[in-house]
Order: C-alpha cells, then sequence, then structure tokens
C-alpha cells in the first residue's frame, strides 16, 4: 500500500473521535510489541499485562505526563479529543477518565495519519512503566 500521510491542515478537518478510533489501534499495537520485546511470556501473560496498559485509568493517568511534554499545537489535539463528546463509559472507568483516554488515542491517531512516528515514539516510551513494574504490576 503506497501510505499518503496527511497535512496537519487534513488532519484536524477530521473528529477527534474518528482520530482516537485510529489511535486507539496505534497505541493497542505499540502496547503489544512493547510487552514482546520485554520477555517471551505466555500468552495469557501477555494478555494481562496489556489490558492494564490499554485500559481507561492508565491512559487517563498517562495525560497528565504527556500534556506537559507536548507542543502547543498536540496540546490542542489532546484537548479536542478531552473535550470531544462520546455516549458510552466503559464500567470500570469514570467520564473524566474516559475523556483523558480518549485524548490520548486522539493524539496518537493525529500523530499516525501524519506521519510523525518518531513522535509517537518518544511519547509512547514516556508512558511505559519498566520492566519491574510489569513483572510485579
Amino acid at each position: 500500500m503506497d501510505r499518503q500521510y496527511l497535512s496537519e491542515r487534513e488532519a484536524n478537518s477530521y473528529s477527534p473521535l474518528s482520530l482516537a478510533f485510529l489511535g486507539d489501534s496505534v497505541y493497542d499495537t505499540l502496547v503489544r510489541e512493547y510487552l514482546l520485546r520485554q520477555a517471551n511470556m505466555p500468552v495469557a501473560k501477555l494478555h494481562s499485562a496489556k489490558v492494564k496498559l490499554v485500559c481507561a485509568e492508565f491512559q487517563s493517568d498517562a495525560y497528565g505526563l504527556l500534556s506537559e511534554m507536548l507542543t502547543e499545537h498536540e496540546l490542542s489535539v489532546l484537548k479536542r479529543g478531552r473535550n470531544a463528546t462520546g455516549n458510552t463509559v466503559p464500567k470500570h472507568a469514570d467520564a473524566a477518565q474516559y475523556r483523558r483516554a480518549t485524548a490520548i488515542e486522539c493524539l496518537f491517531g493525529y500523530l499516525y495519519i501524519t506521519g510523525q512516528f518518531d513522535r509517537i515514539d518518544q511519547l509512547f516510551s514516556a508512558m511505559m512503566p519498566d520492566e519491574t513494574e510489569i513483572d510485579n504490576g
């Protein structure tokens, strides 16, 4: 596939929930790769660790950390995602956590669709716990 990345202007024309739709998959794939590279674990353990890192609570906690690292434009994308109105909230998160998690996914979707892979890697690395936290968490 010949991948065409969008300009910032084109990407800004997408709804924050559409960007979050893509960002959810981007983030999930990064988490799976991250865990696989940590150790050769049984699939059940990989899945358990993945669930902890992709949940709204974890992503919500990362919101504050990432917001301090962002450019002005990235911060505006993050806030657009946070302010997006979805109509569902998962049972293990409150509405505020879910909105912050959606914001993280919106940002990852935005960065992906604009081809900013190095930036995705920087932000993702900042979010991830070290290996001992995964083994003991």
